[in-house]
Order: C-alpha cells, then structure tokens, then sequence
C-alpha cells in the first residue's frame, strides 16, 4: 500500500506546476488552534519582508569565505570562487509577502517519531543503496558518510532517536503528514517555502533567527557541532523569533512548494556540513522529490485544525 501512494504522488507531482502543495490555507487561525495538538506553534498572519537585496547576497558570500579560510588572501579568493558559481543568486530579490496565520511544528521530525510510521505501515524505512546513491548524483559526501544514517530492520541508529529523521524523499515526508493526519483526527502538511522563511526569520528581514550577523556558535553548521545531525532543539540561537527549533542548520528542510513542474521541491535552511550563507532564512534550492540524503528532513504545519 505505501508503494502504491509514492507511486501515485510521483505521478501527481509530474502533472502539476510549479505551486505550493497544500489543502489551502485557513484564514482564521487562532493561538488556540496550535494549542489543539502539542507541538505547534502559532505564526499570526500579516506582512514580513522575504527574499534579499544585493548587501545581503554580498555579506553570504563574505561570511561564507570568512568561515573557512585562514587569511585575508584566501578569503579573498573563497570570495570569488564562490561568487562564480552565484551561490545565492536564485534567491527571489527582497520584497514584502502576506501570509494568513498558520501552526508550524516546533520541532523537525525525529527519528523516533518516523519510526511509529515505518512500523504501522510497512512504509520504506530511511535509506538509500549505493547504487542509487551514484545514480542520485549529487553526491556531496562519500557512500561511506551514508551508511551511519541507514535503519535496520526498521530501527533507526543506535542513539539517534531524538535526531532529525533523513534519507526520506519529499513523497516519504508526505506520505508521513497524510498517515499522521489519520492517526491524530486532524489534517497536517508540509511547510510552503513562504511559511518556513516568514517562521525562520519573523517580520523584520533579519538574516538568521537570531539576528543579522553570523555567529559561528549559532547552529550545527560546517565549523561547529558533530560531523553529522544533531538532536532536534540542541541550539537555542536557531530558534525563530515564534520559537520554533532549527531553523538554521542541522538539516535542510522539504517544503511544500515545487519547481520545475512538478519535478523539483524547495529545500530552506542549510545543513550540518554548509557554509553560514546557506543558513540564511532567505536561501533556497531544489532538488527533484525523490532525492534521498543525509543532510534533508522536514518538520509539519498543523492545517485547519
């Protein structure tokens, strides 16, 4: 039965364009509604300044270069190697978004709780094989780096039950909002992009959740915290301004807004293993729906309670 979902959301995803995913939004949410399931948190509705101008496209680039290089000179040349490859001009320029209110989960889903889902289903547990993992192509980190994240026999990782569940696709993350939505009585989908950007980063256009200048103890980025994810809420300066948990670092996350007709889903924050400009509330990037790694999760939005 779980294939036959994937496969019948592949095939939708195809026919549709580019949009948000959702059962639209419900325009008279209220902090009581959030309360109705522990978890959410409440993001009233109104304006908020989302996307970048130039000085903040620059200052990523900068930060990025400061981060890992160990003089002026290289930092220099960080700086423009990154800039040649326009890291972060797909970003959408600076401009105001309304937004009705809406109930973001606090925190990511967790291994644990991915896992009630895998073992009441039979739904594919976290994972992806070596050979799929070449095929996906983008590989960013050896096969080598993957096999610490894999489940056995439907158990997650030995001490990784509070970590943000990964190696799912965006048709897993759905699959896991439709099946959880039955087992609460309520209805729960993912994030549109617009909705996680607006939590990240509340109304002002800060850069981070906490503020507009980088700070290296913020998040589980490249230069700070394991080499791997880390159990969800671990940073308090990554949580958004409604209090809401890692958004910025430990993982990307799938929203529900898709591209390239269909093929693709926006992914927002940055990873364990990016540089501080990807962990920019304003950075996005896709990758196609079934694309499986070590460094996307995704967390819920509680819809029309």
């Amino acid at each position: 039965m779980a294939r036959s979902i994937s496969r019948n959301l592949s095939l939708l995803l195809l026919l549709i364009g580019c949009q948000d995913v959702s059962s639209g939004y419900a325009s008279d949410i209220t902090p009581a509604d959030c309360e109705v399931v522990p978890g959410f948190v409440y993001v009233e509705g109104g304006e908020f300044i989302a996307g970048s101008d130039r000085t903040e496209r620059d200052y990523a680039y900068r930060i990025s270069a400061e981060g890992f290089a160990d003089s002026p000179e290289n930092v220099a040349a960080a700086e423009a190697g990154y800039r040649s490859r326009r890291w972060f001009e797909r970003e959408p320029n600076s401009h105001t978004e309304n937004l009705p209110a809406f109930c973001m989960g606090q925190n990511l889903i967790t291994n644990a709780d991915y896992q009630a889902f895998v073992q009441t289903t039979g739904h594919r547990s976290p994972g992806i094989s070596a050979a799929e993992y070449q095929e996906q192509g983008f590989l960013v980190h050896p096969y080598s780096d993957v096999e610490p994240y894999l489940w056995q026999a439907k158990q997650y990782p030995a001490g990784q039950a509070n970590h943000p569940v990964v190696l799912i696709s965006y048709g897993d993350a759905v699959a896991y909002a439709e099946w959880k939505s039955a087992q609460d009585g309520v209805s729960y989908r993912i994030p549109t992009a617009l909705e996680w950007e607006k939590t990240a980063r509340g109304i002002d256009g800060r850069y981070f959740p906490w503020g507009s200048e980088w700070r290296d103890d913020g998040t589980n980025w490249s230069k700070h915290g394991p080499y791997g994810t880390s159990e969800v809420g671990t940073y308090p300066l990554s949580q958004s301004p409604y209090g809401v948990e890692d958004m910025s670092g430990n993982v990307f996350e799938y929203t529900g807004t898709l591209t390239r007709g269909g093929a693709k889903v926006l992914l927002k924050g940055c990873s364990w293993d990016d540089f501080p400009g990807f962990c920019r509330a304003a950075y996005q990037h896709d990758r196609p729906v079934d694309s499986r790694h070590i460094l996307f999760g995704f967390r819920l939005v509680l819809d029309n309670p």
